[in-house]
């Protein structure tokens, strides 16, 4: 029974209770749960009812991707997978994704999702984006992510090709890693909306949107050669 490991990078988030939880009530019963605390100074006490069920990292405050790194190097399963502190699973996520995963042989593989509100409430419908050929989604990922990096599974190993996140880039560290991995590796999507993502006013994506602009050009001009090159191979 292949064990799967989710990384919750946590930083003074109200929700973190509500994210464990929707791990906690997972189907899939071979889960490894890696808090890792990056030095928060905000409602750290909402994880002490877990502390006996997970595996819990306090690190001085370095930013999520360094979080996630922190996650990497402590992870034990063959599939890893990342939750936001303020996002939930349904129960069925893990189980059904790896499902997928071990049937189609995948390395990597993002999901559809809703969005909800600070109380939790369904407030979209589902609102996933996939391009049907390799060459679309490459051309497309050249431009902007569209991958939400909390509907993410990889295969561990995919790491040891790929390298880990980047911790100089502090909002768009995901979008400059599936650049990477999309050179090297097939990008799958399951059409099942597997993410509870919360809107609210305290995420990082409304409160530094400024900040994440000039980073999104910073990794599409970084990756801009390299993806040219593989657009060609395609055509």
């Amino acid at each position: 029974m292949c064990k799967v490991s989710v990384i919750v990078p946590f930083y003074n988030c109200a929700y973190i209770d509500q994210a464990l939880d929707s791990l906690l009530k997972q189907t899939y019963s071979n889960v490894e749960i890696i808090v890792v605390n990056d030095g928060a100074t905000e409602h750290s006490d909402r994880i002490s009812p877990y502390l006996h069920r997970i595996i819990y990292i306090e690190k001085e405050n370095g930013g999520t991707a360094s979080a996630l790194n922190v996650g990497l190097r402590r992870a034990s399963g063959e599939y890893v997978c990342w939750l936001s502190s303020d996002d939930v699973y349904p129960t069925n996520k893990i189980e059904d994704q790896l499902t997928f995963m071990i049937k189609e042989n995948a390395f990597f593989s993002y999901t559809n999702y809703h969005l909800i509100n600070k109380k939790g409430t369904v407030t979209s419908r589902s609102i996933g984006v996939f391009y049907e050929s390799r060459l679309q989604m490459l051309q497309e990922m050249s431009k902007g992510n569209f991958i939400n990096g909390c509907t993410v599974m990889i295969k561990k190993e995919v790491f040891d090709r790929v390298g880990t996140f980047n911790e100089t880039l502090l909002y768009t560290h995901d979008y400059d890693m599936w650049l990477r991995i999309i050179k090297q590796f097939p990008i799958n999507y399951i059409d099942n909306p597997l993410l509870y993502y919360r809107v609210h006013e305290k995420m990082g994506t409304m409160r530094y949107a400024r900040t994440i602009r000039k980073e999104v050009k910073r990794v599409i001009a970084s990756h801009k050669s390299t993806m040219q090159q593989a657009i060609a191979k395609e055509k």
